[in-house]
């Protein structure tokens, strides 16, 4: 089990989109799926900002990971779920028995914190029993260094507290280094 994490903007759904279009291309089936609650583009949908979508099963809450790739494809060739950090410690545990058991490769995409810089759940269960993670990399919205946080703004002010949860791209998160997560500019615009 791989586990791919990033700040706001560091690529992870245009990197699911090109893994399948390579597996594709050499016959190889693949299975796509997102979380249901990133519904941006509609629920089951993964959307890269570079204007790039594709169709994907939806995973909510109730959903058996193990089981619904057991009855889509058990000889699949590879599992990629975007949005990964909506996760929960069930899925993450039905991934791995989809490595384990089925002997199919899952990459799992995802945040790793939120804007309060507090672990996501389907991340802190990544984090703690994927074979690797690696980190994707993306520039701070406000200088040239590494973003390695995502700052929620809402009327151009800042937020540090609130729901874990709020869907949205670059009008509600920037991606920031450190200093500028804590010293943002007086006033944020996209």
């Amino acid at each position: 089990m791989f586990f791919r994490y990033g700040a706001m903007n560091s690529g992870k759904s245009i990197e699911i989109l090109k893994v399948a279009h390579n597996y594709e291309e050499q016959h190889k089936n693949v299975i796509i799926l997102t979380s249901a609650v990133d519904d941006r583009s509609g629920v089951g949908v993964i959307s890269s900002r570079i204007g790039l979508e594709r169709p994907a099963k939806a995973i909510d809450d109730e959903t058996n990971i193990f089981d619904l790739v057991s009855k889509l494809d058990p000889h699949a060739y590879c599992v990629l779920i975007d949005e990964a950090q909506f996760l929960k410690k069930h899925h993450v545990f039905e991934c791995a028995r989809v490595v384990d058991e089925l002997h199919i490769p899952v990459m799992a995409f995802g945040l790793k914190n939120d804007f309060r810089n507090e672990l996501f759940e389907g991340s802190k269960y990544l984090l703690t029993y994927a074979d690797k993670i690696e980190e994707m990399k993306t520039i701070c919205w406000f200088c040239a260094k590494k973003a390695t946080m995502n700052l929620r703004v809402h009327d151009g002010k800042p937020v540090y507290e609130g729901e874990q949860i709020m869907i949205g791209g670059n009008e509600a998160y920037f991606p920031v280094c450190r200093h500028h997560y804590y010293f943002p500019p007086k006033r944020l615009k996209a």
